[in-house]
This record gives structure tokens, C-alpha cells and sequence, in this order.
């Protein structure tokens, strides 16, 4: 009889895993149609609306690649491939990719508040691109980089030193945000005449994207995501709770080290080219959660596919609004969300 109900134990098990697969797999689906319908729709009215309305055929036959150089020359072309494209590519860059690393330092930290900007690797990241904008502007992408990477080694070895665990490094994270904010306002303080440019770049703009710089975003955000989706699973385990990945033979430290370098150099990536864009990391991922539940492959898919078009249409807001630095319409509808997140994780304890 033991045996006869550890197989009705089983086989109800199985069943009720089959059906949680294919509910996640419908939502899937459902979720990935709607995000691709508006992305569709974004890139078709960012294209071919603005001061100047070229309507979609004319666009559609500006953009072949058999176009002959005498099209290429006119000023409709120049306007499409050389402004609009180049522009759209990187906002949809930089979202999708703001918005995976929310969604995996989410999932490593066990934590919905967890982002790049909460954990200071932007500010990391925005510090040594002001720094390089003292020195050079050729400087600011290599700066930022190596910003981000100092503020994630400060991060990690402040939480290290402090008792370590995953809570730690929110905390460390928030502390050393200030301390890099801090340092960002005193460079402005001594910047004289550069303190425009700079001001203006860490305010997050995609005002004047070349194609070299949407390039940098889309290949940091593949380096990104493609790692991501590959190690779902383990992150799946990880997300568990402290030890959980470890009894499931997943060796935490290391996918931890491993995919925060990554988020980071993203990060870095992003700031380093369009400022600080804040925010899209921290509610594209949470919002998807409460949709489509914690597996991390289908949710890492939809945060590019949501973080692409919230900065695709936060990007034409901001435009249409007189070229409003986009990081200001981000951080206007992120600081009222993570006030709720904050009350709604407080009011659940």
C-alpha cells in the first residue's frame, strides 16, 4: 500500500507539473505576442513619425540595403538611417538590456528591489564617465567601465566583510550609491566649463545615438542576456533562497561572481554611452514576475521585449516633449513604483 500511494503521490505530482508548464508556456506566448504588437508598432511610428512624416513604404525602401548611393544622399535617407534608426536601435538596446539585468541581480539576490541603480554599479559606472569627461571625451566609455567595475568589487567586498549574504549586498550596494553619488556631484562642482556636457549625459539622453554606440549597447546586452538564458535553470535554483542551488549542485559563487561581472560591464555599457537611464531594471522584471511567475528563461525573453519598448516609448515622450532627457520620464515613473514596492513588501511581512 506504501509503494501503491507513493505512485498516486508521484503521478500527481507530475500532473500538477505538466499543468503548471503549460499555463507558463499560454501566458508565455500570450505575453510574447503583445510585446512583440507593440514593439511593432513603437518602431513604426518612431520611424516614420517626428518633425519630418515619411510615410512607411518610403521607409521600408529607405532602409533596403540595395539602395543606391544617389538615395542614400537624400535628405529623407539621411533622416531615417542616419538619426531615427540609429536612435531607435540603441533605446531599444539599452532597455532590453537595463531590463535582463534587473531581472538576474532580481533572481541572484532573491530580492525584488535589486538593480543595477539600487546596488550603485550605475553610479559606479556614471562616476567614471564623469571622471573620463574631466580628462577626455574619448575616455567616458572606458571610465565607466572601469567605474562599475570598481563599485561591484566595492560592493561585493563591503558585504564580505560585514557578514556576506545576499541582504548584505543590497546594503552595500545602497552605501556605496551614496558615496559615488557623492563623488559625481563634487566633479560637477569643479567642472567649469564641461559641467553642461556632463550634466546633460548623466541625465540619460538619446538625442544624437550614433550607430557605433548602438552597436556597444547591442552587443553588451547579447553578452548579457544570451549567458542569462543560458544558465536559467541555475538561476531558477538560486532564486530558491540562501544554500537551496547548492543542495541542487549548482555552484552559487560562481554564477553569482560570473553574472554580476556581466550585469555590470552591461551596465557600464549602457551609462557609458546614453547616461543614467534608472529604473527600467526594476519594474519591467517585477511586473513580469507577477505575470508569468519566477522561471527565469521566459521572463529574461519578456524583460528584453518590455525594457525595449518602455525606453522605445518613454524615448518618443521625452522628444516630443521638447528632447526631455528620456533618464527623466524613466525616473518619474520608477521612483513612484518602487515606493509601492517598498510598502507592498512591508505590508506582506
Amino acid at each position: 500500500m506504501k509503494v501503491d500511494f507513493l505512485k498516486v503521490d508521484l503521478s500527481d505530482s507530475a500532473t500538477a507539473l505538466r499543468e503548471h508548464n503549460r499555463i507558463v508556456r499560454r501566458r508565455f506566448g500570450r505575453l510574447a505576442a503583445v510585446g512583440l504588437c507593440i514593439l511593432s508598432v513603437v518602431v513604426f511610428r518612431r520611424l516614420t513619425q517626428g518633425d519630418w512624416a515619411i510615410s512607411s513604404s518610403r521607409v521600408l525602401e529607405l532602409l533596403s540595403p540595395f539602395l543606391s548611393e544617389a538615395e542614400r544622399a537624400t535628405p529623407e535617407a539621411i533622416v531615417v538611417r542616419s538619426v531615427r534608426l540609429p536612435r531607435l536601435l540603441a533605446a531599444l538596446g539599452t532597455g532590453g538590456l537595463l531590463s535582463v539585468s534587473g531581472a538576474v541581480l532580481q533572481g541572484l539576490l532573491v530580492n525584488p528591489l535589486a538593480e543595477p541603480y539600487t546596488l550603485g554599479i550605475a553610479a559606479g559606472a556614471a562616476f567614471g564617465g564623469a571622471l573620463g569627461f574631466m580628462a577626455n571625451s574619448l575616455l567616458v566609455g572606458p571610465c565607466a567601465f572601469a567605474g562599475a567595475l570598481f563599485a561591484l568589487l566595492a560592493v561585493q567586498t563591503i558585504a564580505w566583510r560585514s557578514g556576506g549574504g545576499r541582504e548584505r549586498l543590497v546594503l552595500a550596494g545602497i552605501v556605496v550609491n551614496a558615496f559615488l553619488s557623492a563623488g559625481v556631484t563634487f566633479l560637477k562642482a569643479i567642472a567649469d566649463d564641461r559641467l553642461g556636457a556632463i550634466v546633460l549625459w548623466l541625465m540619460g539622453s538619446f538625442a544624437g545615438a550614433s550607430p557605433g554606440a548602438a552597436l556597444v549597447v547591442w552587443a553588451a546586452a547579447v553578452c548579457t542576456v544570451v549567458p542569462a538564458w543560458i544558465w536559467g535553470r541555475q538561476l531558477d535554483a538560486v532564486s530558491l533562497g540562501e544554500e537551496r542551488g547548492v543542495l541542487l549542485g549548482v555552484d552559487e559563487r560562481r554564477l553569482r561572481a560570473t553574472l554580476l561581472c556581466l550585469v555590470s560591464l552591461g551596465t557600464a555599457a549602457a551609462v557609458g554611452s546614453f547616461g543614467i537611464i534608472g529604473f527600467v531594471g526594476l519594474v519591467v522584471p517585477h511586473l513580469l514576475r507577477l505575470t508569468i511567475g519566477p522561471s527565469h528563461r521566459p521572463l529574461l525573453i519578456l524583460a528584453f521585449l518590455g525594457g525595449a519598448c518602455l525606453t522605445a516609448l518613454a524615448d518618443g515622450a521625452a522628444q516630443n516633449l521638447g528632447e526631455l532627457p528620456v533618464g527623466v520620464l524613466t525616473s518619474m515613473i520608477g521612483g513612484p513604483f518602487f515606493c509601492w514596492l517598498l510598502l507592498r513588501r512591508e505590508a506582506n511581512r
